[in-house]
């Protein structure tokens, strides 16, 4: 891989140092390591790379949803992030092909009568949703008759479907199995309603810091760092996209 160009360094590093979003509400890719309190995971482990590879500070901006990164982009928050690819982010974000794959799914009581993805929507259902994460966005394009019930975070979403006696929760699929781990009573249905494509992201106008990224990401899915990354912060279930030779299609 080359060394960033003049115009890459400056649109990735305005102000001297990295910025990199981080986002603690998708547990695939960023977690605090339970010894040190320190931020950790695949999303991290990137960020520090990138920031080496242009020999410059970082800083991480944390944030607990991924609604909450899109609508920092607006004000200048931060220079890269890691979210899932989506046509309403890509009106403000330029992304580079994805790195990581994972699944969207359900969570149901046991005593649930709903046993398929097919079988949530439908009228009267109703269903609890992160806002602004990418499963909220792909169910609001797609859902015809199940409601969806947004909280700003997560685990808001994970409440309100505990206690206010929601149907169902959708949400990303290894945190939902965990949490019916801990939660008996609770189920995760098979399959996925949407594969969701985890890519880089920098915000518009930065074409030459979009181009460096696409590079940066593809050396790290073939050199076999995104999966080192990953098995380190123990997400075995997320997947390591395949390589692409383009951008993505919005």
């Amino acid at each position: 891989m080359n060394p960033a160009s003049k115009d890459a360094l400056q649109e990735l590093a305005p102000q001297g140092m990295l910025r990199a979003a981080i986002n603690f509400g998708n547990p695939v890719l960023a977690q605090k390591n339970p010894e040190s309190d320190e931020p950790c995971g695949v999303s991290v482990d990137l960020a520090r790379e990138l920031a080496k590879r242009l020999s410059v500070p970082i800083q991480l901006v944390l944030f607990d949803a991924a609604g909450k990164v899109f609508e920092a982009a607006q004000s200048n928050s931060w220079d890269v992030a890691f979210l899932a690819l989506d046509p309403v982010r890509a009106a403000e974000i330029l992304f580079t092909a994805p790195y990581v794959l994972i699944e969207g799914t359900y969570i149901v009581r046991d005593a649930s009568a709903f046993h398929t993805i097919e079988d949530f929507d439908r009228t009267g259902v109703r269903i609890a949703v992160a806002k602004g994460a990418a499963y909220d966005l792909f169910l609001t394009r797609t859902i015809k008759h199940a409601e969806l019930v947004r909280h700003e975070t997560s685990a808001g979403a994970m409440e309100l479907f505990l206690y206010a006696g929601l149907e169902a929760a959708a949400g990303i699929k290894q945190p939902l199995v965990e949490f019916a781990r801990t939660h008996p009573g609770l189920r995760v249905i098979d399959g996925r309603f949407v594969s969701i494509e985890q890519a880089m992201g920098t915000p518009k106008g930065r074409p030459a810091a979009r181009e460096f990224l696409q590079s940066f990401i593809e050396e790290m899915k073939g050199s076999g760092f995104v999966a080192s990354a990953l098995e380190r912060s123990g997400q075995l279930g997320a997947g390591v996209a395949p390589a692409y030779n383009s951008w993505p299609k919005f």
